[in-house]
Protein backbone atom coordinates (compact mmCIF):
# COMPACT_ATOMS: atom_id res chain seq x y z
CA UNK A 1 0.00 0.00 0.00
CA UNK A 2 1.32 3.75 -0.83
CA UNK A 3 2.01 6.13 1.93
CA UNK A 4 -0.02 8.75 1.93
CA UNK A 5 1.60 12.28 1.80
CA UNK A 6 1.51 13.28 5.64
CA UNK A 7 2.77 9.35 6.04
CA UNK A 8 6.12 10.91 3.62
CA UNK A 9 6.31 14.18 5.20
CA UNK A 10 6.89 12.58 8.61
CA UNK A 11 9.40 10.10 7.25
CA UNK A 12 11.26 12.40 5.86
CA UNK A 13 11.10 14.82 9.26
CA UNK A 14 12.14 11.92 11.04
CA UNK A 15 14.96 10.97 8.62
CA UNK A 16 16.30 14.83 8.64
CA UNK A 17 16.86 14.40 11.84
CA UNK A 18 18.77 11.28 11.90
CA UNK A 19 21.66 13.67 9.91
CA UNK A 20 24.46 14.55 11.12
CA UNK A 21 24.23 17.73 9.59
CA UNK A 22 21.44 18.64 10.53
CA UNK A 23 22.14 17.49 14.01
CA UNK A 24 25.45 19.72 14.36
CA UNK A 25 23.16 22.96 12.80
CA UNK A 26 20.93 22.03 15.44
CA UNK A 27 23.56 21.83 18.62
CA UNK A 28 26.36 24.33 17.77
CA UNK A 29 25.16 27.93 18.49
CA UNK A 30 28.51 29.18 16.46
CA UNK A 31 27.06 27.55 13.19
CA UNK A 32 23.82 28.62 13.31
CA UNK A 33 25.17 32.54 14.14
CA UNK A 34 27.88 32.45 11.12
CA UNK A 35 24.99 31.68 8.42
CA UNK A 36 22.41 34.23 10.20
CA UNK A 37 25.72 36.31 9.64
CA UNK A 38 26.19 35.82 6.33
CA UNK A 39 22.59 35.51 5.06
CA UNK A 40 22.25 38.93 6.94
CA UNK A 41 25.57 40.21 4.57
CA UNK A 42 24.56 38.57 1.39
CA UNK A 43 21.09 40.27 1.42
CA UNK A 44 22.52 44.11 2.43
CA UNK A 45 25.30 43.41 -0.54
CA UNK A 46 21.96 42.17 -2.65
CA UNK A 47 19.95 45.67 -1.51
CA UNK A 48 23.12 47.77 -2.27
CA UNK A 49 23.26 45.90 -5.55
CA UNK A 50 19.67 46.53 -6.68
CA UNK A 51 19.23 50.22 -5.50
CA UNK A 52 18.88 51.61 -8.62
CA UNK A 53 22.89 52.12 -9.42
CA UNK A 54 24.64 50.30 -12.22
CA UNK A 55 25.59 46.67 -11.13
CA UNK A 56 29.26 47.41 -12.02
CA UNK A 57 29.61 50.53 -10.39
CA UNK A 58 28.35 49.17 -7.33
CA UNK A 59 30.49 46.21 -7.33
CA UNK A 60 33.86 48.44 -8.45
CA UNK A 61 33.18 51.26 -6.10
CA UNK A 62 30.98 50.72 -3.44
CA UNK A 63 33.36 49.77 -0.21
CA UNK A 64 29.68 49.18 2.20
CA UNK A 65 29.02 46.35 -1.14
CA UNK A 66 32.79 44.81 -1.14
CA UNK A 67 32.68 44.41 2.78
CA UNK A 68 29.38 42.65 2.85
CA UNK A 69 30.15 40.56 -0.04
CA UNK A 70 33.67 39.71 2.05
CA UNK A 71 32.05 38.84 5.30
CA UNK A 72 29.14 37.03 3.91
CA UNK A 73 31.68 34.77 2.39
CA UNK A 74 34.18 34.78 5.03
CA UNK A 75 30.50 33.64 7.28
CA UNK A 76 29.83 30.62 4.87
CA UNK A 77 32.99 29.44 4.82
CA UNK A 78 33.10 29.58 8.74
CA UNK A 79 29.70 27.50 8.81
CA UNK A 80 31.10 25.41 5.95
CA UNK A 81 34.41 24.21 7.51
CA UNK A 82 31.85 23.82 11.08
CA UNK A 83 29.02 21.63 9.36
CA UNK A 84 31.80 19.43 7.45
CA UNK A 85 34.36 18.59 10.11
CA UNK A 86 32.27 19.49 13.26
CA UNK A 87 34.08 21.47 15.17
CA UNK A 88 33.95 24.71 15.67
CA UNK A 89 36.79 26.94 13.90
CA UNK A 90 39.26 29.57 15.75
CA UNK A 91 39.85 32.43 13.71
CA UNK A 92 43.30 32.40 13.05
CA UNK A 93 45.57 34.29 11.28
CA UNK A 94 45.19 37.52 13.25
CA UNK A 95 49.19 37.49 13.94
CA UNK A 96 50.29 36.84 10.34
CA UNK A 97 48.30 39.83 8.96
CA UNK A 98 49.21 42.05 11.71
CA UNK A 99 53.38 41.35 10.99
CA UNK A 100 52.53 41.48 6.83
CA UNK A 101 50.86 44.68 7.08
CA UNK A 102 53.95 45.50 9.47
CA UNK A 103 56.01 44.46 6.85
CA UNK A 104 54.60 46.41 3.56
CA UNK A 105 53.71 49.75 5.64
CA UNK A 106 58.22 49.68 6.73
CA UNK A 107 58.66 48.39 2.87
CA UNK A 108 56.26 51.74 1.48
CA UNK A 109 57.72 53.91 4.12
CA UNK A 110 60.98 53.13 3.44
CA UNK A 111 60.67 52.78 -0.57
CA UNK A 112 58.42 56.49 0.11
CA UNK A 113 60.55 58.73 2.95
CA UNK A 114 64.32 59.53 1.96
CA UNK A 115 64.60 60.57 5.91
CA UNK A 116 63.39 56.61 6.98
CA UNK A 117 65.51 55.16 4.16
CA UNK A 118 68.50 57.00 5.44
CA UNK A 119 67.90 56.48 8.90
CA UNK A 120 67.73 52.53 8.04
CA UNK A 121 70.64 52.30 6.29
CA UNK A 122 72.38 54.27 9.35
CA UNK A 123 71.16 51.53 11.89
CA UNK A 124 71.90 48.58 9.19
CA UNK A 125 75.82 50.12 8.02
CA UNK A 126 76.53 52.98 10.71
CA UNK A 127 77.07 56.23 10.07
CA UNK A 128 78.32 57.22 6.77
CA UNK A 129 81.05 59.55 7.31
CA UNK A 130 80.50 63.19 5.23
CA UNK A 131 83.74 64.91 3.69
CA UNK A 132 84.82 67.14 1.33
CA UNK A 133 86.97 65.88 -1.45
CA UNK A 134 89.70 68.06 -2.66
CA UNK A 135 91.87 67.41 -5.30
CA UNK A 136 95.55 67.16 -4.60
CA UNK A 137 97.04 67.34 -7.77
CA UNK A 138 96.61 69.54 -10.30
CA UNK A 139 95.58 69.37 -14.05
CA UNK A 140 98.08 67.99 -16.86
CA UNK A 141 99.34 70.92 -18.36
CA UNK A 142 98.48 71.13 -21.75
CA UNK A 143 101.37 70.54 -24.16
CA UNK A 144 102.74 74.28 -25.80
CA UNK A 145 102.07 73.99 -29.98
CA UNK A 146 105.26 73.27 -31.31
CA UNK A 147 105.83 75.61 -34.70
CA UNK A 148 105.15 73.59 -37.48
CA UNK A 149 108.17 73.20 -40.23
CA UNK A 150 106.47 75.53 -43.25
CA UNK A 151 109.45 76.38 -45.40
Amino acid sequence: MAKSKPEKAKAAAEGAWGNVYVQRFVQDEELRENVRDALDNARSAYARLTNGKSASKVVMEDKKFQKDVRNAADSFKEASIALRDGRKRKRSGGLGKLLLLAIVGGGLAIALSEDVRNKVLDLLFGKEEEFDYTSTTSPPATPAPTPSAST
